[in-house]
C-alpha cells in the first residue's frame, strides 16, 4: 500500500481538478460557438439547414456522451486518424454540448412574442437589425440562466473522459484509490471537489435569472 497522506491526495486531486476546469471552459467555448451558428441555421428559412440542425441536435442529444467519447476517440483511430485522449474528449464535449446550447436558445429566441417581430417589421427593420435590435436583446435575458445553469452539465461531463484514459478528476481518484484502498476518503473528496465546481455556478444561475426578471 502506497504511503500517502492526507494532504497528498487532496494535492494530486486538485492539480487535476485543473484539467476538469480547463476541459469544462473548451467545451463549453467550444460548444457556444458551433450553438450559436446551428441557432441561426435553425431559424433560417431554408429546408436543408433546418433539417440539418434537426438531425444534429437530435443526434447528440439522443445518444450517451459515453459513446461518443468512444467514437471521438478509438472511431477516429480506425479511419487512421490518431488523436489525443486531450482533443478526443474537447472535441467530444463540444459537440455534445453545442447540440443542447442550440436548443436552448432557439428556445430562447421563439419565446419572444411574435408581436416583437411583427413590430420591428412594421418599422422597416430588415432581418438582421430586427435581431439585433429587438429580439435578441430580449432572449438574452431569458438564455443567461439556464445557459449558466447547463455548464453545470458540461462540469459534470467532463468525468466520463476518465474512460478514455484522459487524467481528470475522476481518473485522478480512480488512480489514487487504487494507491491508498481509502475509496470512502480518496471519492468522498472527489465528490466534494465536484460539488464546489457545480454549486456556485447553480446558484449563478439562480441569481441570474431572479435579476433579470426571467418569469416575468
Amino acid at each position: 500500500m502506497a504511503s500517502l497522506t492526507d494532504w497528498d491526495i487532496l494535492r494530486n486531486l486538485l492539480l487535476a481538478a485543473r484539467w476538469t476546469i480547463v476541459l469544462s471552459l473548451i467545451a463549453f467555448a467550444g460548444g457556444a460557438v458551433v450553438g450559436l451558428l446551428l441557432t441561426f441555421m435553425r431559424m433560417s428559412r431554408r429546408t436543408a439547414l433546418i433539417w440539418f440542425t434537426r438531425l444534429y441536435t437530435e443526434l447528440f442529444q439522443g445518444t450517451p456522451l459515453l459513446m461518443q467519447l468512444f467514437l471521438a476517440f478509438f472511431g477516429l483511430s480506425m479511419l487512421g486518424i490518431e488523436v489525443s485522449a486531450w482533443t478526443a474528449a474537447a472535441l467530444a464535449l463540444t459537440l455534445f454540448s453545442s447540440a443542447f446550447l442550440a436548443e436552448i436558445w432557439r428556445g430562447c429566441i421563439e419565446s419572444i412574442p411574435r408581436g416583437q417581430w411583427e413590430a420591428g417589421r412594421c418599422l422597416g427593420l430588415g432581418y438582421f437589425e430586427l435581431m439585433r435590435h429587438v429580439i435578441l436583446p430580449q432572449a438574452l435575458r431569458v438564455a443567461v440562466p439556464p445557459t449558466v445553469g447547463f455548464s453545470v452539465q458540461i462540469v459534470k461531463g467532463t468525468a466520463l473522459a476518465s474512460i478514455i484514459g484522459f487524467v481528470e478528476l475522476t481518473k485522478a481518484g480512480t488512480m489514487l484509490n487504487n494507491a491508498t484502498f481509502e475509496p470512502f476518503k480518496v471519492f468522498g473528496l472527489v465528490a466534494l471537489l465536484y460539488f464546489l465546481l457545480c454549486y456556485p455556478l447553480s446558484k449563478a444561475s439562480q441569481n441570474l435569472e431572479k435579476k433579470l426578471h426571467v418569469t416575468r
